[in-house]
């Protein structure tokens, strides 16, 4: 299995280590077709790209496809923000970026007292290790269809992680809006068994990195194995062996 593109990694602009030049520097030598630089999202509290600096990041963006030659995607890592599906974009913003992944971070500015609550329990019982109640589980779940359904996402990124759902539904939701799900190849959000009844949904998956350094650009070692071990379809997963995926974000915008 070879990543034929990575569509989530993180710069200095968010809470790594690395320039947008580094990135796709690293993804050019290691023979990566394109590139996803994706930044938390601006609500996020500590690590989201500033609106003040978007122009700026694009700009090296800009700079960096000139000097490599790389097809270089600009891409947002969205903060889910509540039970009604908002994220960081707006309709404003779409015409700046070519890709939209969307995940649930602690530290976001949620929507609503009712959605400050339901994350900082939520993130207690992650931290202590203690199984999630059926409502918490019930309100996760709406969280990442409401948001799937209400905006064209491209990739759900870590899902489970401080949030636990019902994977299944999730990947159904995924599967029939054309969203695709993430194996992350940082850390194991999916236990085995859940990976394995989720993509038994049919859900289509891309295999991304979550690079927060350069030697990390392009890594699928972790998610690797774990496909492997659970039997995950190659032909399930549409960014590996040449293949490139076919992604809603682009085909809304076609449309607006």
């Amino acid at each position: 299995m070879k990543l034929t593109a990575d569509y989530h990694t993180h710069t200095k602009y968010s809470d790594a280590e690395t320039t947008v030049l580094e990135n796709v520097r690293r993804a050019k030598e290691i023979g990566l077709k394109e590139i996803a630089i994706t930044e938390h999202g601006y609500s996020h509290w500590f690590y989201g790209i500033k609106r003040k600096e978007t122009e700026k990041w694009l700009g090296e963006l800009e700079a960096a496809r000139r000097e490599t030659g790389m097809t270089v995607l600009a891409g947002m890592e969205n903060n889910i923000r509540g039970i009604s599906g908002l994220c960081d974009f707006t309709e404003k913003d779409y015409e700046k970026f070519d890709i939209y992944l969307a995940g649930v971070h602690s530290a976001a500015h949620f929507d609503t007292m009712k959605d400050w609550y339901f994350f900082i329990a939520s993130w207690w019982r992650f931290i202590l290790h203690m199984k999630p109640t059926k409502g918490q589980i019930r309100h996760a779940t709406q969280t990442y269809i409401r948001s799937i359904e209400r905006n064209p996402i491209d990739i759900l990124t870590h899902l489970n992680h401080c949030c636990f759902a019902d994977v299944v539904e999730v990947a159904k939701c995924c599967r029939d809006y054309g969203t695709y799900l993430e194996i992350s190849a940082k850390k194991q959000h999916l236990t085995d068994d859940e990976l394995c009844e989720v993509a038994a949904t049919g859900v289509r998956f891309v295999v991304n990195s979550d690079a927060h350094s350069v030697d990390k650009i392009g890594d699928a070692t972790l998610a690797e194995e774990q496909i492997a071990r659970v039997g995950i379809p190659l032909t399930q997963i549409d960014n590996i062996d040449g293949k490139k995926p076919r992604f809603r974000f682009a085909e809304y915008k076609k449309h607006m």
